[in-house]
C-alpha cells in the first residue's frame, strides 16, 4: 500500500483519537495539579431581634462567596503540585498503619479500599471468564448441529443485555424477598440478608461479571475452534492422545492469541467496574476506583466539586490499567514476533 493511501486511511482515526482520547487525558492530567475554589470574603453581619423598649442587636463575622457582575460566584485556581495525589493516597496514614501492625486500617482510606476491591474483582473474574467461555465454546462445538443455533442464542443473551439492566435483574433476584433469597431461606430454614454484608455483595458482583462477560469469551473461542487444524487433531487421535491431551497440547496453544486478546479486553473493562456499584447500591460496603472518581465529581452541599482529586483518581486508575496490561501485551508481542 502506498504511503499516501495508508495515510488517507489512518488519518481520520488518528484525528479522532487525538480529539477524544489524547486531548481529554492531557486535560485531566493537567487538572490534577490545580485546585479551583470559590473566593470568600469576611463580612460583619448585624442581627437585631425585637425587644421592648429597644431592639437587641448582635454583630458577628461571617464568610460569604464573592459574586461577580453577573451574579456568579468568583473562583480562583492555584497550582498545588502533587497535593491531590497525596490526599488520595494518604501515604502517611498508610505508613502509620503498617508500622503499628494494623494493616486493616488501610482499607478505611477510600482509595485503598477501592483499589482492593477493583484488583480482587478483576483478577478473580479473569480466569473464571476464560475457563467458562472456553467450556461453553467446546460444548457448543461438540454439540449436534441442529442444537448449535439455539444454544448459541441462549448463551449470548447475558452479553446482549444492557449492563445496568443485567445488574438490576440480579439485584431483584436477591434483594428483600427476591425469588432466590426466598428459595434459599426455605431451603436453609433461616433468614438471609444478601445486602447486609460486604462479602455477599462482592460475591454477587463476581457472579454478575462472569455471567455477563463469559458469552463474549465464548464467541471469540468458538470462532477460534473453527480454525483448528483437523489434520493435527486426527494425528493426535491416531497417536493415542486423550481428549484432555488434545485440548492441552493442540487446542489451547492454537487459541493462545485469542486467550491473550480476551484477557486484555477483560482487564481493561473489569478494572473500570462501575455498573455493579451503582446497580447493587453497594457504596456503603464496596466501592471501585471508577466509582470513586465519579463520587468526587459530585457537588457537595455548597455546590463545589473536587475536580483536582477526581483527576488524580482518574490518572491513578489509568496507571493501574497500564500496569495490569504489561504482561498480556508482552505476551501478545512475543506471539506476534513468533508468527512473523
Amino acid at each position: 500500500m502506498k504511503p499516501r493511501v495508508f495515510a488517507a486511511f489512518v488519518a481520520p482515526s488518528l484525528l479522532m483519537m487525538l480529539i477524544f482520547i489524547a486531548a481529554p487525558l492531557v486535560s485531566v492530567f493537567a487538572q490534577s495539579f490545580y485546585v479551583t475554589q470559590p473566593v470568600f470574603e469576611r463580612v460583619e453581619v448585624e442581627t437585631c431581634t425585637p425587644s421592648f423598649p429597644t431592639a437587641i442587636c448582635t454583630t458577628e463575622t461571617k464568610s460569604r462567596p464573592v459574586l461577580d457582575e453577573a451574579g456568579e460566584v468568583q473562583t480562583q485556581t492555584r497550582y498545588v503540585g502533587l497535593e491531590s495525589y497525596r490526599n488520595m493516597l494518604q501515604l502517611d496514614r498508610v505508613g502509620e498503619a503498617l508500622s503499628s501492625g494494623r494493616i486493616g486500617q488501610i482499607l478505611n482510606i477510600d482509595f485503598w479500599s477501592a483499589l482492593r476491591f477493583t484488583l480482587m474483582f478483576t483478577l478473580i473474574t479473569l480466569p473464571i471468564v476464560i475457563v467458562a467461555g472456553l467450556a461453553i465454546a467446546l460444548a457448543v462445538n461438540n454439540a449436534v448441529k441442529s442444537l448449535r443455533g439455539p444454544v448459541i442464542f441462549i448463551s449470548l443473551l447475558p452479553f446482549i443485555i444492557t449492563p445496568v439492566i443485567g445488574v438490576l435483574s440480579i439485584r431483584w433476584l436477591f434483594i428483600g424477598d427476591g425469588i432466590l433469597t426466598a428459595f434459599l431461606e426455605n431451603m436453609l430454614a433461616r433468614d438471609i440478608a444478601m445486602f447486609a454484608q460486604g462479602w455477599t455483595i462482592e460475591l454477587m458482583m463476581l457472579f454478575y461479571r462472569v455471567w455477563h462477560v463469559a458469552p463474549f469469551a465464548f464467541v471469540i473461542f468458538y470462532a477460534g475452534l473453527q480454525t483448528v487444524n483437523q489434520d493435527t487433531l486426527e494425528s493426535a487421535i491416531v497417536d493415542g492422545a486423550s481428549r484432555w491431551q488434545r485440548l492441552r497440547f493442540v487446542v489451547i496453544p492454537h487459541l493462545g492469541p485469542l486467550i491473550t486478546f480476551v484477557a486484555l479486553i477483560h482487564l481493561m473493562d473489569a478494572y473500570r467496574a462501575f455498573e455493579e456499584i451503582v446497580g447493587f447500591s453497594s457504596q456503603s460496603h464496596v466501592i471501585s476506583l471508577q466509582w470513586l472518581t465519579y463520587d468526587l465529581l459530585q457537588p457537595d452541599d455548597a455546590g463545589n466539586r473536587a475536580i483536582s482529586r477526581a483527576s488524580a483518581s482518574a490518572m491513578l486508575t489509568m496507571i493501574g490499567v497500564v500496569i495490569l496490561l504489561i504482561a498480556p501485551v508482552r505476551r501478545a508481542w512475543r506471539e506476534h514476533k513468533g508468527f512473523r
